[in-house]
């Protein structure tokens, strides 16, 4: 069984300073991201509808450029140009390749309020594996959208099937969502979702169970 622990992380950019009383603008954002205009005059409308002042100090660069180029980062997910590049090597048998304690961060498409937790995934190849650093990037990838985790895990199960070509595939997310913890019965709480894709072998199944009780 392959184990390997999720330590490849990319390092967010840092957005370049504006001056605020220059023109809004768009950054160097590809043409299929997002409508910079329309997110900016969203996000003005709505610091206005809460009763804030959009151009008092601390508040004119959110709605010109953070909550933009936020959006435009947690949504990248529902955009195929994002997609990291899933090239496959031969795989030296069929033993069951597992990956553990993969982070995520999702919006709810219900409130717009993050989700966030840990992805395990297991997968047992039919001929191909991917490399390993890949799973932790399509997992990162399928997660900024607007979705809810039923669907994000899925999604990941469901996607990772056909990018590899796996004979089965088993995803299991967990995660505290912000809608709950911030709003509501303002709990916080870990709720647990599961997919599989094909079936795992006798044992596999144990294995899997084992690898993620030892990241817990």
């Amino acid at each position: 069984m392959h184990l390997d622990d999720p330590t490849e992380r990319d390092e967010p950019e840092q957005a370049a300073e504006t001056d605020e009383s220059s023109k809004p603008s768009e950054p160097d954002e590809p043409s299929d991201s997002i409508d910079w205009e329309q997110a900016q005059e969203a996000t003005r409308l709505l610091l206005d509808a809460v009763g804030e002042d959009p151009e008092r100090d601390g508040l004119v660069d959110t709605w010109r450029r953070r909550v933009p180029a936020a959006y435009a980062e947690l949504t990248a997910g529902a955009r195929e140009a994002e997609k990291p590049t899933m090239r496959t090597f031969e795989a030296a048998d069929e033993d069951l390749v597992v990956k553990t304690g993969i982070p995520f961060y999702s919006l709810c498409e219900h409130h717009l309020l993050p989700f966030h937790g840990e992805a395990h995934v297991a997968y047992r190849p039919d001929g191909e594996v991917v490399g390993l650093s890949k799973v932790i990037r399509y997992v990162r990838w399928r997660s900024r959208r607007l979705t809810i985790q039923e669907q994000l895990t899925r999604d990941v199960a469901e996607g990772l099937a056909e990018e590899i070509g796996a004979d089965a595939v088993a995803v299991e997310l967990s995660a505290t969502h912000l809608c709950e913890a911030m709003r509501g019965v303002e709990t916080e709480t870990t709720t647990t979702s599961r997919a599989t894709v094909g079936e795992l072998r006798d044992g596999e199944e144990r294995r899997f169970r084992d690898a993620i009780h030892r990241d817990a």
